[in-house]
């Protein structure tokens, strides 16, 4: 099987083969030119995205600094996708995001790795893991997301957290390692942030003026 294939089976692997550095090499030159646009170039943007990610939905927001072993090219984002300043996808395989999920500043989310036996290291081998975002998910700030991690739909991880495991939906999760904290309640539809109360008339007002 070849080096390109391998990446994604979760076998080990030379990331240096020159079929994979070629094509990381013209990735990057895209991810280049998306980090360099300036605010204003918002089609720019938009147009760049939709060369560099393997799947874009609709009304997707990154943020540049952007920062991406292969720029994208394995990365799914489900419709309106935010990541803000600095995130980081190691994408040496595949990376699945759902829809309305919020990445904030200077998270990291891992595919690759690499084996405890040195001999192995010495040789540059590395293994791809790929990792799966549920939907309205929000990770915290900081947040780092190792390989082979799948994250529920609506979870919350919280600022500076290390998922090394799987996280259930529908849970507030903390710490490093990631643990559950408690599930998103009933408390959560009343409360915003601490003792900061929804006021759910003003949302639906704000709602349907921009229906």
């Amino acid at each position: 099987m070849a080096m390109k294939d391998r990446m994604h089976t979760g076998a080990l692997y030379l990331p240096g083969d020159d079929e994979i550095m070629n094509r990381q090499q013209l990735c990057l030159d895209r991810l280049y030119e998306f980090n360099h646009t300036r605010p204003t170039e918002m089609d720019k943007r938009q147009a760049l995205m939709k060369e560099m990610f393997a799947e874009l939905g609709e009304n997707c927001y990154i943020e540049p600094p952007f920062y991406s072993n292969f720029g994208g090219a394995h990365v799914h984002l489900g419709n309106h996708v935010y990541c803000n300043f600095a995130v980081t996808m190691v994408d040496d395989t595949h990376i699945y995001i759902g829809d309305n999920t919020m990445i904030a500043p200077n998270v990291t989310i891992a595919t690759a790795g690499h084996p405890v036996l040195p001999e192995l290291r010495e040789n540059d081998y590395q293994y791809n893991m790929s990792v799966r975002i549920g939907r309205t998910c929000w990770i915290g700030a900081g947040a780092i997301i190792l390989p082979g991690v799948t994250v529920g739909d609506n979870t919350v991880i919280g600022a500076g957290s290390v998922v090394t495991k799987d996280i259930p939906a529908n849970v507030v999760a903390v710490g490093n390692p990631c643990r559950v904290l408690r599930p998103i309640s009933d408390q959560d539809k009343k409360y915003y942030f601490r003792d900061h109360p929804i006021d759910h008339a003003e949302i639906a007002r704000d709602l349907e003026k921009i229906k």
